[in-house]
């Protein structure tokens, strides 16, 4: 069974009003209010969410993924998820989220595209 633990670290993006979220565990239904949790009280106008340490994620990780994306557009902020793996990209593609949230294949890609 995945693992039901996240760490969530914060740090500053290379750019003023970016911050990277490092999500390190499964982000499953176990795990899910850590991560709504960091994410509702990170203000920055633009936040990329490190999936680089996240081996797996279910349809409620998936969830809280949209929620967060839906709360960044409401404040007008920008969400990007850099360092997906396999199995976690292809369920945000395979249900679409992809069509909302870009996705860049690590930080620096998504620091770079986010200007």
């Amino acid at each position: 069974m995945a693992n039901d633990t996240l760490q969530i670290v914060s740090s500053d993006g290379n750019r003023a009003g970016q911050k990277i979220l490092k999500l390190t565990g499964s982000l499953t239904i176990h795990s899910v209010f850590a991560f709504q949790e960091a994410t509702r009280e990170e203000t920055a106008q633009q936040v990329i969410l490190d999936f680089s340490g996240v081996p797996y994620m279910d349809s409620a990780g998936l969830g809280a993924l949209v929620g967060a994306y839906v709360a960044a557009q409401r404040t007008q902020r920008k969400l990007a998820v850099a360092g997906a793996n396999t199995p976690v990209k292809t369920l945000i593609d395979m249900t679409q989220v992809g069509t909302l949230i870009k996705c860049y294949d690590s930080v620096a890609a998504a620091q770079a595209a986010l200007g």
